[in-house]
């Protein structure tokens, strides 16, 4: 073909986008409320091209272009599965509905004459028919006959309090059979797994990827460009099995073709309340809605605002660059926002699950709106959208893994505030007056300021975000919606369930897995857990310069690889494999005649990131495009693997099997401990070790290369240096260390000062420290700074003895009220204690509210209920006299022990001026 789809699907979604006009930013602080209301002249931007109206439903045309599977779900009207398919030349969304007339089925070991005797099935108003099918039983490895129970609709199946066919299978049979029959023994299987999961999984379709209609068929398109890499990537893969081959071949494939441009609109409402302090509830949509901010990748940069009464114009400056347009009633509002919904195939929310959309839905319902007239679809814990794809980032961004792994850690609370500081270096316009002051200016920059960030949290970096929850739904093969708002072990357990579907296999129950493989053969040494742990090796405190950090690359989903390590292979039923490989420090062993599904999945997502994607996501020879796709396909493989381990280690997980986490950490202290003992006949000192890394004190280049040829040759893994430490200080706490690297960039591992919630007042002299330190090049500038640093600790110590702070805000506690207060009966943590007096002044609080609070000093003659000598006080309410100096001096010297310890330093003789005073010469 002459242009390749890498071509066209970069091309923007036509009409061509407007180039954005650059918004003045609004004023930090908003400009004081007109006195004299005055009738409405706010300066409009130029409006964007009228689009034609959609088509809804947006049927798939007999015949439709290349266009990418975004999404998947079952239309119960229709009684069928339907595609959801984004076409990026015209920016629409398309469906495209089942003509196979696949339905939804659980399987059972019950054969059809037996359930034939089941009255509640065989009448059931949604069973279908019986078929037996042969299927491959994974933990007893044999082939098996079960039958597969169809049925019409997949709420015969599960998903309702009872009756359903899965719970009618395991009651009624016992009553029925010839003999006597233990109800355990009686199996249902993949009854739990969505139908549109399923309907995935049978139709063999690859979710995030490109397909086309052709004569009212869905067939997969071929992307050219793609295939040559892949005979590429073959040949790089040429050294290894062939079944290692076709896993990173379809792992490739997954993640060499192109992505597209998303055509997609963020939006961000605000409503009405009577109390300041007050966020309506989402569930009620009492109060009316005032305005919808809406950002989009078509240039509109609008927000639509109710008119009301003894509202003032305000200052135009605050909204020169976009459109502000005025509704004359909330109904037409609501239509203008379902129209904007309707229209873009993708919707950007931030929290809109639990508040935006589910508010707007509750509210138009209020307002007298028909169901068919309400776009949104609301479900217990997500609002989807009826001719949408609703994408909330306050989920994607929540997800640890792809905070942690993804975007580096730069981001701690997940606020639309500080993720957009982090990321984009925009905040929310923080208001200096009641939000129910606001004039119409202040009130529409305020509101598009919200969707901004949202939408630009998926533009920056080239659209990363958009096009990471695309790489993972990929990956995954899960809905581009399901991807965004679910966890790591979600998307491991889509994808483990593909790979059985794929091969035959039946999907075991959990309780099927700890039945046949439950037990462990080692002693947890943490209470709590359910066997011994990774290594930590004891750290050899104070302060040591030239400090190499060696790291396992992905070291547990090499372990997984290498070791064949899976719910399958462990403890297999061969009998020659027991001795053949036994795993160290257990009593398991692994099987040595087939690979577990596992240890094939995450062994080739591992070669492939490290063989292929992350030298290409450096290769500056080719195109910046490229590389960004590179740098973001091994970004989410980094994502999966670095998880991996922790979900197979989870009792949560579907497919866990505590042998295998037990195992893989058995060879995670074997392989450290190897190392340790090599690295210490070589002379190199370790100074430090914990789980997957150890700390080197200044190590040759050649006793380097010398630990690297050991860990490949001996261990069949590799590792390489990670980082180089200038110096670093080590105290005698496992996992607690500060390192400092070569650009100043300071490392802080497990110390109370970088923690969330910690005092402004003592995070800021925490940094001052860390500041100090980074200046530090070698042992005599060492000795300056830990002078200045006592001086800093003395200092603070000295502001809260005198009670010198500023304000009290400085001592503040800060958390979220994660429940109402009527739901804290058992224990009452401290800033429940401070909301319920918050509460008692007249203050109105809900969960999701941000409680404020300072430690204060307990009075035995206080007089009242618990909460008023509960020892702590909102901070608004607390007076300077109040505030228990003694508890903040505690948490000083405790965020402080543990570097002073390195520092040979002891915080009480720096605050006494003891000894220490003469040996710094203070």
């Amino acid at each position: 073909m002459a242009r390749t789809l890498l071509d066209w699907c970069s091309e923007p979604a036509k009409p061509q986008h407007r180039e954005e006009a650059q918004a003045v930013a609004p004023q930090p602080t908003l400009p004081p409320e007109v006195q004299k209301p005055k009738e409405v002249s706010i300066p409009e931007a130029v409006k964007p091209k009228i689009r034609e109206p959609r088509k809804l439903p947006p049927i798939a045309p007999d015949n439709l272009p290349p266009s990418y599977f975004v999404s998947a779900a079952y239309d119960g009207r229709q009684k069928k599965a339907v595609v959801k398919l984004y076409e990026p030349i015209s920016g629409q969304l398309y469906f495209w509905y089942d003509n196979t007339g696949h339905l939804p089925y659980l399987l059972t070991n019950l054969s059809e004459y037996e359930l034939g005797k089941l009255d509640r099935v065989v009448n059931h108003e949604g069973f279908d028919h019986f078929e037996a099918v042969e299927k491959t039983d994974p933990l007893n490895d044999r082939k098996v006959t079960v039958t597969k129970v169809v049925c019409k609709d997949p709420l015969a199946i599960g998903g309702r309090p009872g009756g359903t066919i899965r719970d009618i299978i395991p009651e009624d049979y016992p009553k029925v059979s010839e003999s006597y029959i233990d109800p355990k023994e009686i199996k249902v299987w993949e009854s739990k797994i969505k139908y549109y999961q399923t309907y995935i999984y049978d139709r063999q379709f690859l979710p995030g990827m490109i397909y086309e209609v052709k004569d009212g068929n869905l067939v997969e398109s071929v992307v050219q460009q793609a295939d040559e890499n892949l005979s590429r990537i073959r040949e790089i893969f040429k050294d290894c099995s062939v079944e290692e081959r076709e896993y990173a071949e379809m792992w490739a494939k997954l993640l060499e073709y192109p992505a597209p441009q998303f055509r997609r609109a963020a939006i961000d409402i605000e409503v009405y309340s009577p109390l300041a302090n007050r966020v309506p509830d989402a569930r009620e949509g009492a109060c009316p809605v005032i305005a919808c901010s809406v950002y989009s990748s078509d240039g509109d940069k609008k927000v639509l605002v109710l008119k009301r009464k003894g509202m003032q114009s305000g200052d135009p400056k605050l909204t020169v660059g976009f459109e502000v347009e005025f509704c004359e009633t909330e109904e037409e509002l609501l239509r203008k926002i379902f129209n904007v919904l309707n229209d873009y195939p993708f919707i950007l929310t931030f929290n809109g699950d639990d508040f935006d959309l589910r508010y707007l839905a509750h509210r138009a319902a209020n307002l007298g709106f028909s169901k068919r007239e309400i776009p949104i679809e609301i479900g217990k814990r997500v609002c989807l959208l009826r001719y949408s794809i609703h994408i909330d980032l306050y989920k994607f961004f929540f997800n640890r893994s792809v905070q942690i792994y993804a975007y580096g850690g730069k981001y701690k609370d997940v606020s639309l505030d500080d993720v957009g500081c982090a990321l984009i270096g925009t905040q929310k316009i923080h208001l200096d007056k009641n939000f129910g002051d606001l004039d119409y200016s202040e009130l529409a920059a305020y509101c598009l300021r919200d969707s901004e960030i949202t939408y630009k949290l998926t533009s920056y970096d080239n659209d990363s975000a958009m096009k990471l929850m695309l790489v993972l739904a990929r990956i995954a093969s899960m809905p581009m919606e399901d991807v965004s708002r679910q966890g790591v072990s979600r998307w491991i357990r889509n994808f483990m369930h593909r790979e059985h579907r794929k091969l035959g296999m039946l999907i075991p129950n959990a309780e099927d897995i700890l039945t046949k493989k439950g037990k462990t053969s080692t002693t947890a040494v943490i209470k709590g857990k359910k066997y011994k742990g990774a290594i930590v090796v004891e750290p050899t405190p104070g302060v040591h310069f030239n400090v190499s950090v060696m790291d396992f690359p992905s070291l547990y989903p090499s372990i997984i690889k290498v070791w064949n390590l899976g719910y399958q292979s462990i403890c297999c039923n061969h009998p020659g494999c027991k001795t053949k490989k036994p795993i160290p420090d257990t009593q398991h062993w692994v099987c040595t005649e087939k690979r577990a599904l596992e240890s094939l999945l995450i062994g080739s997502l591992r070669d492939l990131r490290v063989r292929w994607y992350k030298s290409r996501a450096k290769d500056k020879s080719l195109p910046p495009e490229l590389r960004s796709w590179y740098s973001i396909a091994q970004g989410a493989l980094k994502v999966i693997l670095n998880a991996s381990y922790g979900v197979f280690g989870a009792d949560s997980f579907d497919l866990y099997c505590p042998p295998v986490a037990e195992a893989t950490a058995a060879i995670g202290r074997y392989s450290i401990t190897q190392i340790l003992t090599h690295c210490r006949s070589v002379g190199i000192q370790v100074l430090y070790g914990d789980t997957d890394s150890l700390f080197l004190k200044n190590p040759t280049k050649e006793q380097i290369e010398d630990v690297v040829h050991y860990t490949e040759h001996e261990l069949g893994m590799g590792i390489d240096v990670d980082k180089t430490y200038r110096y670093a200080v080590f105290s005698s706490r496992k996992k607690n260390y500060l390192g400092v690297l070569e650009d100043g960039t300071v490392d802080v591992k497990g110390l109370t000062g970088k923690k969330k919630h910690i005092p402004l007042f003592i995070k800021d002299a925490f940094n001052q420290m860390k500041e100090r330190l980074a200046k530090v090049k070698n042992p005599e500038d060492f000795e300056k700074a830990r002078k200045d640093i006592a001086n800093i600790v003395r200092d603070r110590y000295n502001i809260l003895k005198r009670r010198e702070w500023k304000d009290n805000s400085e001592l503040a506690f800060h958390v979220v009220l994660g429940d109402e207060l009527s739901s804290y009966t058992k224990t009452t943590p401290q800033h429940v204690k401070a909301a319920r007096i918050l509460q008692k002044s007249g203050k109105e609080l809900r969960a999701g509210d941000l409680i404020s609070f300072v430690k204060v000093i307990r009075s035995g003659q206080q007089r009242g209920s618990a909460e008023d000598n509960s020892g702590v006080k909102p901070v608004e309410l607390a007076s300077r006299n109040e505030v228990d100096v003694d508890k903040y001096i505690a948490y000083l010297q405790s965020t402080f022990d543990q570097v002073l310890d390195a520092l040979g330093l002891n915080f009480e003789e720096i605050i006494g001026l003891t000894r220490l005073a003469s040996f710094l010469g203070a």
